[in-house]
């Protein structure tokens, strides 16, 4: 399936919430052809290359679907948009388009129906909560409770600051608990790093 994309410094995973501002007239026109035919585009994290200008060098192998929850015009006279991730897919092949948009050639990823949250999940739990209390997390109505381990999964994979390989890798992942579990073993390194 061919889907517009926007690349950016950012791994957007399904259910999170992401605010952007358009300016450059490829995105602008492509809001308006998404907002038209009521469909979303596809969130790629850049590895090499810049958010503006020319298309980025290299773009990871996994993204998600944006959909559009909202836009409104920002005080700076720039449009700004609220997305919020819906499906993953593995990015198979990209198109720098005349207007220099990128157009990719997608493969929706399956999703594994949600998994009930376990006592064992209770500290990740606690973290997301912890995390809500952050002023830019809160201005995106996110953190908080969730309902299942897909969501908690990929909320803290979306919030914590961690390398983009890492959340590439999360993202591309089917199995809800391998990435808590992977998210929690990296928790615990981080935490032997600033102890030592």
């Amino acid at each position: 399936m061919s889907l517009p994309l926007f690349p950016l410094n950012t791994t957007l995973f399904p259910g999170c919430r992401l605010d952007l501002q358009l300016f450059e007239a490829r995105y602008l026109d492509m809001l308006g052809r998404c907002l038209k035919q009521g469909t979303g585009f596809g969130v790629v994290t850049i590895l090499e290359g810049r958010e503006t200008g020319a298309a980025p060098n290299r773009l990871g192998a996994y993204g998600c679907e944006a959909l559009i929850r909202d836009w409104q015009q920002q005080s700076n006279g720039l449009l700004g948009i609220r997305v919020e991730g819906g499906r993953r897919f593995r990015l198979l092949s990209q198109e720098e388009q005349a207007d220099h948009l990128v157009v990719g050639e997608v493969e929706w990823l399956p999703e594994a129906a949600p998994q009930p949250l376990r006592d064992a999940d209770g500290d990740l739990v606690a973290l997301l909560v912890a995390l809500a209390q952050h002023p830019m997390v809160a201005g995106l109505d996110m953190g908080g409770e969730v309902a299942d381990r897909q969501a908690l999964g990929c909320q803290l994979a979306y919030l914590l600051p961690f390398e983009p390989r890492l959340k590439l890798a999360w993202l591309g992942m089917d199995d809800q608990g391998q990435r808590l579990a992977d998210i929690e073993r990296h928790l615990v390194d981080l935490q032997g790093d600033f102890q030592a």
